[in-house]
């Protein structure tokens, strides 16, 4: 399996800060917020990875991070010269992936406990399983805020609603996601939306009309440090004091 870490973005809900560095290059805690991306990957056994960067603190982001060799990731770069959405961002990967999974992760996004992100690269990871994609959901308070899951009475994913203005329930879904390689041929088949960029939701919500989506809820909380000055600065505070991307139940052998 591999890593696709999107760090694109212009960051515009982080200005004044963003007005002279991409929102990925600001510090969270005590390096900057990309680090805890790579670091996240190599804790939850993922190995090979690319970032997709899209503007001119890419090469800021290859000075810091090299070629991944201090975390444990072999870390490769891609380029996106245009605002497209993540589904977009996400195809620039696919001669990299070479017919691999993959584990999609939001550069801004982290997570205070990462057995649930290992626990599904675990189980989805394996050969019998290469089919199957997943999200990964928390509870929020204002769901009308995000991507929202809907569930039938059985607690299964029926629908996956993107900013609902009555969301159907709290499960908002995070920066993460776990994709099969054919992943790369659904995107080749996306329209652009009212926003004209590609939808992450639609990729979502067409593995879930096949049948294979899974779906995980977080351990601990979740964060989006792009969501807004204030969740930055919050966020920033926190790592500062407490770190990130912590076990909070490792199994043997991770």
């Amino acid at each position: 399996m591999i890593g696709i870490v999107l760090a694109g973005g212009s960051g515009t809900r982080l200005a004044p800060l963003t007005f002279l560095a991409n929102k990925h290059a600001l510090p969270l805690g005590n390096v900057p917020m990309i680090h805890h991306a790579i670091d996240l990957l190599a804790k939850i056994g993922i190995t090979r990875a690319i970032m997709v960067c899209g503007d001119s603190d890419a090469a800021k982001f290859m000075r810091y991070l090299k070629d991944g060799a201090a975390f444990g990731v072999s870390l490769s770069y891609t380029y996106q010269d245009r605002p497209g959405g993540i589904a977009e961002a996400l195809s620039l990967c696919r001669a990299f992936a070479g017919g691999d999974k993959a584990f999609v992760i939001l550069a801004d996004n982290g997570v205070q406990y990462v057995d649930t992100l290992a626990r599904a690269v675990r189980e989805l990871g394996h050969t019998d399983q290469w089919r199957q994609a997943a999200v990964f959901t928390t509870r929020v308070e204002h769901p009308e805020h995000y991507g929202v899951v809907k569930l039938d009475d059985q607690g299964s994913v029926k629908a996956i609603l993107e900013k609902p203005k009555n969301p159907p329930s709290h499960l908002a879904v995070t920066g993460f996601y776990l994709y099969p390689p054919d992943v790369f041929d659904i995107l080749s088949t996306l329209v652009p939306s009212q926003r004209g960029e590609l939808e992450i939701t639609d990729v979502n919500n067409y593995y879930l009309r096949d049948g294979r989506l899974s779906m995980y809820e977080l351990d601990g909380f979740w964060w989006d440090a792009g969501e807004s000055l204030e969740q930055y600065q919050a966020m920033h505070q926190y790592v500062l004091e407490y770190g990130a991307n912590h076990w909070q139940h490792p199994e043997p052998g991770l």
